[in-house]
């Protein structure tokens, strides 16, 4: 149906509330969420009310002045994101998309709240700082890459690792699960990747219904679970220096995986909790894609045309400071990569790989067996879970 200055139109039921600089704007029936200036706003109440594009266009462009305004242009987007009911009295025909099955709503939010409040997100702070201070004072705490290897055997060193760093990842994203309980909302925990990692995702897109200052412990939620575990272990450590070898190296082993996930989370370039508690203290949202986009076209890397995101005024200096921070994580990947897991995995490719030559009736064998069957199980998740991103990306395209 063909917009002109004359048409009126009628929004989907939508929640409008203020956020850090602009406004969040939630369809009630698909559950999602987007961004939109005050001048949209101002519009789409215009619409609401039943007054005409050409007249709602001549009233933003008086008040407005130093604003862009094009009605036709901006109702097509609000037809894109399916937010028209009505076009001139006609309800729209359309096909729409079923809100994500997200639940948790079994724990109750008193729970959540016994994790996450005044009191224990002060305790989450001290506990960080006394890590701090343990590592500053004991260098010889911070993990080495021999702490992954507990055992002799290397199979079982890769069984502990999988397993228990699985078992970490976990109560990481419980953390978040907790968090976004305590305020009443729900959400799921699924199969992602960053680059070349595979990671458990919580899903907390229902945090845009909160406040930005109530979005940061949601956000920080795995990383205080995280310090906690970390605390103990540490602890622990100090505690019993000639303790049981194998609690001694479940401790170690914990230090190693809580740190390599702290480091990782720092490299913002990527998304993790930190690049949200990035974006939220900015304001600039969709900061990754933004910033691709800038990199993309001052580096003339592609030359087909880019999926568009879109830039609000007083962002692209943030934008910057993001694509320098882009650079420092990149560095920091390589330096993890470089130190710790290229080596190790070179280390047990050598170690195990030979006992093809020995048979079935070796150790070594069955050693090279289960290690090789791990390494392509890693493949095979990473691999869908990179497809899945792909036709996501595809359809939003």
């Amino acid at each position: 149906m063909r917009l002109t200055l004359d048409s009126r139109l009628l929004l989907e039921q939508v929640y409008i509330h203020k956020d850090n600089k602009n406004y969040i704007v939630e369809d009630m029936v698909s559950g999602e969420f987007y961004e939109m200036p005050e001048v949209c706003i101002d519009a789409i109440n215009q619409m609401n009310n039943g007054v005409t594009l050409g007249q709602i266009e001549r009233g933003l462009k008086e008040k407005y002045p130093k604003e862009d305004v094009d009605l036709i242009h901006f109702a097509n987007q609000l037809l894109d994101l399916n937010l028209i009911d009505e076009i001139d009295g006609a309800k729209l025909k359309k096909q729409q998309q079923a809100k994500d099955h997200l639940g948790f709503l079994l724990i109750s939010p008193k729970i959540g709240k016994f994790f996450f409040n005044r009191f224990s997100n002060s305790l989450y702070v001290i506990l960080f700082v006394i890590n701090l201070i343990l590592f500053i004072k004991n260098p010889s705490l911070f993990p080495e890459r021999e702490d992954i290897f507990v055992f002799d055997i290397m199979v079982f060193n890769v069984l502990l690792w999988l397993s228990f760093t699985f078992f970490l990842v976990l109560i990481h994203e419980f953390g978040h699960v907790l968090a976004m309980r305590a305020q009443n909302l729900p959400t799921k925990v699924e199969v992602g990747h960053r680059l070349f990692f595979i990671v458990l995702e919580t899903d907390m897109s229902p945090v845009w219904k909160l406040g930005p200052k109530d979005r940061h412990i949601l956000f920080l939620a795995g990383l205080c679970f995280d310090t906690v575990i970390l605390f103990i272990s540490l602890i622990y450590l100090l505690i019993f220096p000639n303790g049981p070898s194998l609690a001694r190296g479940l401790m170690g082993l914990a230090v190693f995986d809580i740190v390599m996930r702290i480091i990782f989370q720092c490299c913002i370039y990527m998304k993790t909790d930190l690049y949200y508690v990035f974006e939220n203290i900015t304001g600039c949202y969709n900061l990754m894609e933004n910033a691709l986009q800038t990199i993309k076209k001052r580096l003339s890397l592609f030359k087909m045309k880019l999926h568009e995101e879109v830039v609000f005024a007083g962002e692209q200096t943030t934008i910057i400071i993001y694509s320098i921070f882009t650079m420092l994580g990149i560095a920091a990947t390589i330096a993890v990569y470089s130190i710790y897991f290229i080596p190790d995995v070179i280390d047990a490719g050598k170690y195990l790989l030979p006992g093809y030559k020995e048979g079935p009736t070796s150790l070594a064998f069955w050693d090279a067996i289960v290690f090789s069957l791990q390494v392509s199980i890693y493949m095979l998740v990473l691999l869908s879970s990179w497809r899945k991103k792909y036709t996501q990306n595809k359809h939003r395209n």
